[in-house]
């Protein structure tokens, strides 16, 4: 990890420095990164493990069934946001608006971006990181190890005192998001597409309702239910939706 560091700095920091589109300069920097994280694994795999299917090994196989649990997946995650914003929309906490801007362009992005984003992370933390752990722990200890560094890393202690604990209910969804992501792959026989998916649908049904502006909240309850800074696993109502998956996710995975 030190490594991939080291070399991509150097290039990511003029990147950012010169870009003025802060968008385009996380895809690029992202990007160059994932790259790199991909070039060091298969020399990794290669000179260590001596193995030839790099991604198969990972759980990232090209088969009908893996597809189909993809599709599984999404389909579960983009039904889960859209679900929670319904009954919120019932319960009167937010009302439904028309959307800001050209619907169907804005769904295709939004998938789009989420399956880069689910393919890239899925690969990182349930297939590498989660086969390194495996590899010296307990599945248990694996197991929380994974979820663990997930939402640290998603979640930055590096602010102010007043501001992470504002935000602090981001970091217990994103425990949860990484241990149901786990539970998931191991209830899909080590397979990569359903985890996949799930992460994928997530991101684009959040993608839809937020780019697309389609909400507004009404601030009836306060946003540790409905969630700070607008962000559905920072409230106790993504919580609980979140949950029910996670239920189902660690039965399925239980031997």
């Amino acid at each position: 990890m030190a490594t991939l560091l080291l070399l991509w700095v150097p290039i990511a920091a003029p990147i950012s420095l010169l870009g003025k589109d802060r968008n385009l300069v996380i895809i690029l920097t992202m990007g160059l990164l994932f790259g790199e994280f991909l070039l060091l694994l298969r020399f990794w795999n290669k000179k260590v493990y001596r193995k030839s299917q790099l991604f198969r090994s990972y759980g990232l196989e090209r088969t009908r069934t893996n597809g189909l649990e993809l599709l599984a997946g999404l389909s579960i995650g983009l039904l889960l946001t859209l679900s929670l914003f319904g009954v919120e929309g019932l319960l009167g906490w937010v009302v439904w608006k028309p959307a800001s801007g050209f619907l169907p362009r804005v769904i295709l992005e939004g998938l789009l971006s989420a399956l880069l984003i689910g393919l890239a992370e899925e690969l990182v933390f349930r297939g590498w990181l989660l086969d390194e752990l495996q590899r010296d722990y307990r599945p248990r200890v694996a197991l929380w190890a994974d979820a663990l560094t997930f939402a640290v890393l998603h979640f930055s202690f590096i602010r102010p005192i007043a501001e992470t604990i504002r935000t602090f209910p981001k970091f217990p969804g994103l425990l949860l998001l990484g241990l149901t992501l786990v539970w998931a792959k191991r209830g899909h026989g080590g397979r990569l597409g359903i985890s996949i998916g799930l992460h994928a649908g997530l991101v684009w049904g959040y993608y839809i309702i937020n780019v697309g502006n389609l909400v507004k909240y009404t601030d009836r309850v306060s946003n540790w239910v409905t969630g700070v800074d607008q962000n559905p696993l920072a409230g106790v109502m993504g919580l609980l939706f979140l949950g029910a998956i996670a239920f189902w996710m660690r039965r399925r995975a239980e031997p």
